[in-house]
């Protein structure tokens, strides 16, 4: 399955690689009923130079217009997630049942009405599934490891048949970061649920019927498209990787491994054991998630001094830093 969703990603991909990015304006609009709070909020996962909020009022279609040369995820109020692309003109009506959105739709140019049509189906094959986003309610519901395992199987196979479904109607980009999003729920249950649950459940991993734990994430190669790594969920998935890397080599060895708590210590790790694309992605956002805390800011200054002279890669994410330590 792993070597399946990985062609079928090459696949979709190769038609664009190469291609210029230019910037264009791009449109969101939206109309918000029955929300129950006094303001809408348009918030981008990529950058927080691109936001925009709004007084809530039924009816009203609230317009966000900005430039972009890359494709970006738009959170609204903080739950609906969209994906636009350069160009793009989207028109969201969103729904809401008490805290919860019950019904959204979507107009505007096709492409994008395609692609968030499939975006939000996905959403709703992981409510159907009651595949739980946090994996501590998993926990807390009592959620077995080898069903939670079986389950992300499913979904990543389920996706991956939704999207050739789709074919030529989504866009290479769109795809991509579709199977980022989901790749990431996926394999960081793989890795991460089964230790958590016998932490917290006293159930030793050898005892959790899901075989041999190291060898889960067996066949995964990772991606580096650029797309893949404007996905903020992959970067996790990324730091989750290099632990679980670096524990499995330890316990080959006879050796415990104790991973890293202290910002310092992880942002050490995470140099050592990435390279290229990945680096600089994974250490940009472990920056960029400190200093959006607001605490001990102090404690980036030398970490960022040592990611812009000896890591970072692109550009943006050196303007974005800049941009939150103002």
């Amino acid at each position: 399955m792993l070597h399946r969703i990985t062609l079928l990603f090459y696949i979709l991909f190769g038609a664009f690689m190469g291609a210029e990015a230019q910037s264009r304006k791009t449109v969101l609009t939206a109309e918000v009923y029955d929300y129950q709070r006094d303001m809408v909020h348009f918030d981008c996962l990529q950058t927080p130079l691109i936001n925009q909020e709004f007084h809530t009022n039924p009816g009203e279609v609230h317009e966000f217009a900005f430039e972009t040369d890359k494709p970006v995820s738009m959170l609204i109020n903080g739950q609906v997630k969209v994906f636009l692309q350069p160009g793009d003109s989207l028109h969201a009506v969103i729904r809401y049942n008490g805290k919860s959105v019950s019904t959204m739709d979507f107009s505007g140019t096709q492409q994008a009405v395609t692609q968030n049509r499939l975006y939000w189906d996905v959403e709703r094959l992981r409510r159907s599934m009651r595949y739980r986003a946090q994996l501590l309610s998993c926990v807390v519901l009592d959620v077995k490891p080898k069903d939670r395992i079986n389950d992300s199987r499913t979904l990543l196979s389920k996706v991956g048949a939704m999207l050739e479904t789709a074919g030529a109607s989504v866009s290479p980009e769109a795809a991509s970061y579709i199977l980022a999003e989901v790749e990431s729920a996926v394999f960081q249950s793989l890795m991460e649920y089964p230790p958590m649950y016998a932490e917290t459940r006293k159930l030793p991993i050898e005892q959790q019927e899901i075989g041999d734990y190291w060898t889960l994430m067996d066949g995964y190669t990772l991606r580096n498209d650029e797309v893949t790594l404007r996905c903020p969920e992959y970067a996790m998935m990324l730091m989750r990787y290099c632990f679980y890397e670096n524990a499995k080599k330890a316990h080959q060895a006879g050796k415990e491994y104790q991973p890293p708590k202290r910002f310092e210590e992880i942002y050490k790790e995470l140099a050592a054991f990435h390279q290229g694309e990945h680096r600089d992605y994974v250490l940009y956002m472990l920056l960029c998630n400190f200093i959006r805390n607001g605490k001990e800011l102090e404690r980036a200054e030398p970490l960022l001094a040592d990611y812009k002279e000896n890591y970072n890669k692109n550009e943006e994410y050196i303007r974005i830093l800049d941009h939150l330590l103002q």
